[in-house]
């Protein structure tokens, strides 16, 4: 009977498949889990919910969902949960339990994830690489997590301008393939961050002083819309939602394809410089600093980012200068301030592909640690850079006993060349034009292993970030821009975007998600209706 019943319901409501027939609507879906509960018996439900009564919100989501697609969800303990939570990046998230994980095979599984979780009022939260910081950003206790592992196509177009890439695919498996065919994408500067995450919140590439950053580079984004339609956004398309992806985050939808822009690509010359901190070395590695951001125009090939960062182990500061160049020319002129710096004590410059460089950053970033991530941006200014460092070095030295604790602040160029980008197509949402520019981008990074030391690591960051923002705008040298990759939760991301943006892309949330479904059911990460 049982059978039967579940057979009629889905030959006269069937699951379409995305290029044949439009999705289900919520009506649909609302009636396929009504018949669900009455005919499913506690043999279809998580063997955690055995009782009608329980049969209601995250609990009955993920059974629903668990019989319309088999093998798409697991459950605590069960060996997909666990390895699909490992890959977090921090701490705080692995360790953050759903009630299950979705983990869809195509867009059509992720459009029936989103009416699912309408139907029953059960929240979310959706993940690419996983490579946020803090709690609830890709992963949500109690909910639903639908993780995009699978959905990891990269396909290049028979004209190789355009790569079809999957948000289920972290930065080293795109590079990865499309290195063979000596191209590449703009994209991450880690290999283990997601595609996802890091395009939809700006995206600073090794490239992007040619091409301007992974949002500026997205042709059409292949999006779900908040009641379970399939979308192919483009500037032709739907050029206000196209802006607001290009930085508004996960307001908008799901994407659950990129197709970037791609370019030939080879071997570059990277690689980063380290050296003991003293004064001198710092003054000098200031200034090349500033000239690079000044100069970006000059050689839109070369970057560079600059970072300071404690040593526990050894009770020292030290500096590294990552540097860049997008041909394989070894110590350009532009970079020569850089690399005329005496007394380094490890160079990895060399000729490398971009691989290589992206795990090499990568082991800079290692996971399993607790984590937070502050951001600022200021106008160029080498004294500043100083004073802030300063600052940052009075504030380490209130957590430097902390359990395995790693402080870092980096200063990276948002120069000229990079901004002339950002008007592509319609221009993005991040709020910065020419008249900026140019800018420096600073990231507070502090990892540590002990949950005990949380609230003064977040204190000593805290006001890390607002002492030197206090000191930029003292000097007539802030900005409001504040980078969503880097933000902590507390920061307001679109308030740095001005209140044009900010204004443009609560219009466009509305007109596309008049019921609020991102902004309520979806509520980790950053809102522009919060």
């Amino acid at each position: 009977m049982y059978f039967y019943a579940i057979l009629f319901l889905f030959l006269n409501f069937p699951l379409k498949v995305l290029g044949k027939d439009e999705p289900l609507s919520i009506e649909q879906v609302s009636a396929q889990i009504s018949t669900f509960m009455k005919s499913g018996p506690t043999g279809t439900i998580s063997t955690s919910v055995t009782s009608s009564s329980m049969l209601s919100g995250c609990a009955l989501a993920c059974s629903f969902l668990n019989f319309a697609l088999p093998g798409e969800i697991s459950y605590p303990n069960s060996t997909t949960y666990v390895y699909e939570e490992s890959l977090y990046w921090s701490t705080q998230q692995a360790i953050t339990s759903p009630t299950c994980r979705f983990t869809p095979t195509c867009t059509s599984d992720v459009s029936l994830a989103v009416l699912t979780v309408q139907v029953t009022q059960c929240q979310s939260a959706v993940k690419s690489g996983g490579h946020a910081a803090f709690t609830g950003a890709s992963n949500i206790n109690g909910g639903l997590t639908i993780d995009l592992l699978k959905l990891n196509q990269i396909t290049v177009s028979p004209d190789k301008t355009q790569t079809f890439v999957g948000p289920g695919n972290t930065w080293f498996d795109v590079y990865s393939q499309l290195e063979g065919e000596g191209l590449s994408v703009i994209g991450g500067r880690v290999s283990g961050i997601g595609v996802g995450g890091l395009t939809l919140g700006g995206g600073i590439s090794f490239f992007s002083g040619r091409y301007g950053w992974a949002c500026d580079n997205v042709n059409t984004y292949e999006v779900v819309f908040a009641d379970g339609t399939i979308h192919e956004v483009s500037y032709a398309s739907y050029p206000d939602l196209y802006f607001a992806l290009r930085g508004g985050g996960n307001n908008f939808g799901i994407v659950t394809r990129f197709d970037l822009v791609t370019f030939p690509q080879g071997d570059l010359w990277a690689g980063s410089q380290t050296f003991i901190y003293d004064n001198v070395t710092a003054a000098a590695l200031n200034e090349a600093f500033y000239y690079i951001d000044e100069n970006s125009m000059v050689d839109p090939y070369a970057q560079a980012i600059l970072a300071y960062a404690y040593v526990q182990s050894i009770d020292t500061y030290i500096i590294a200068s990552d540097l860049q160049y997008g041909k394989p020319v070894a110590n350009p002129p532009i970079l020569q301030n850089f690399t005329s710096v005496p007394g380094a004590v490890a160079n990895t410059l060399r000729i490398t592909n971009l691989t290589g460089l992206t795990q090499e950053f990568n082991a800079s970033n290692p996971s399993g640690f607790r984590q937070t991530y502050w951001t600022l941006t200021t106008q160029n200014s080498a004294t500043l850079i100083a004073d802030i460092v300063e600052i940052f070095m009075q504030e380490v030295s209130t957590i430097k006993d902390a359990d395995a604790v790693l402080p870092s602040i980096s200063f990276q160029p948002i120069g000229t060349d990079m901004i002339s980008h950002f008007s592509k197509n319609g221009e993005n949402a991040l709020g910065i034009s020419a008249a900026d520019g140019p800018l420096n981008l600073i990231n507070i990074v502090v990892s540590w292993s002990n949950e005990a030391d949380d609230e003064r690591i977040m204190a000593a960051a805290r006001n890390l970030t607002d002492r030197a923002n206090a000191t930029a705008y003292a000097q007539g040298l802030g900005n409001r821009f504040i980078y969503q990759n880097y933000a902590a939760l507390e920061q307001d991301v679109f308030e740095g975007y001005g209140e044009e943006n900010k204004e443009k892309l609560r219009v466009v949330s509305e007109r596309y998600d008049p019921k609020g479904v991102w902004q309520k059911l979806q509520p980790g990460y950053f809102k522009v209706n919060p």
